[in-house]
């Protein structure tokens, strides 16, 4: 089993680390992710510069690791097209400092790097942490550990990727269990606070607070504020075909 590990906290982030360390037990692991910080980045290419990648001694490892100047996105692809010398048969994304709930999944860079490896046609899965702030990723690489275990048994499905969140918790055992979920919704308000620059100009800064949507029944959301981890299988087919009819009976003319 060949196993392509990547993130979009960066090469240096301790949940990459944790990821790939469990991952070890299940066959042979690359890392190829970001130089720095790429979240929320989604599934961005770099596309108007070089790109960059360097092989490094990943943590106290002997995993085969490199660094990229670009993407989430950016890694996967250049990691299955020509750094890593052998065809990964899994991706697996994460651990990311944070969730990636609900509608959040389309700015994750964590996600798009999973889905980069579905366009691949490759089983691929995102792994994202509850806490923002954690630095240990202990019980998020159990649970990893397991979930792609479940995974690699069962099959996933093509153009599929499974996007798990774990949620904030000690020990594996304060977890109550997984839960296969749908995708919830979140929205923000207020999300650009208006700042002054030294010069009297002004500047905006992406902030945001959570609107309280309510009970969101059968969602990932739910699922991980019940301390369940939240497995969603995610379609990157987005064409709605239940409307497909219905808009061909617009009738729509380009020349009448």
């Amino acid at each position: 089993m060949r196993i392509l590990v990547s993130n979009d906290d960066g090469i240096s982030s301790k949940g990459i680390y944790s990821l790939a360390k469990s991952l070890q037990s299940l066959g042979e692991v690359y890392v190829v992710a970001p130089e720095n910080n790429q979240s929320a980045i989604s599934h961005a290419i770099t596309m108007h510069q070089p790109l960059r990648a360097k092989k490094i001694k990943f943590f106290d490892t002997d995993i085969d690791a490199w660094w990229v100047s670009g993407t989430p996105a950016d890694c996967v692809k250049l990691g299955i097209e020509t750094l890593v010398k052998v065809r990964p048969d899994i991706v697996v994304s994460g651990i990311n400092k944070g969730e990636n709930l609900g509608t959040d999944v389309l700015y994750s860079g964590t996600v798009s790097a999973a889905i980069e490896g579905c366009v691949f046609g490759i089983p691929s899965i995102a792994f994202s942490y509850e806490d923002f702030y954690e630095e240990d990723f202990t019980v998020a690489g159990q649970v990893a550990l397991k979930v792609t275990k479940y995974a690699i048994d069962k099959g996933i499905p093509k153009r599929t990727v499974l996007n798990v969140n774990i949620p904030k918790c000690a020990s594996l055992e304060e977890i109550k269990d997984i839960k296969v979920t749908k995708l919830g919704i979140k929205v923000y308000k207020n999300n650009f606070e208006e700042r002054t620059d030294p010069r009297g100009n002004s500047y905006y800064w992406l902030t945001g607070d959570l609107e309280d949507l309510g009970i969101q029944s059968d969602t990932d959301i739910d699922a991980v504020k019940n301390k369940y981890v939240s497995l969603t299988p995610i379609n990157i087919d987005m064409t709605h075909y239940g409307l497909l009819d219905s808009v061909k009976e617009w009738n729509m003319k380009l020349h009448e």
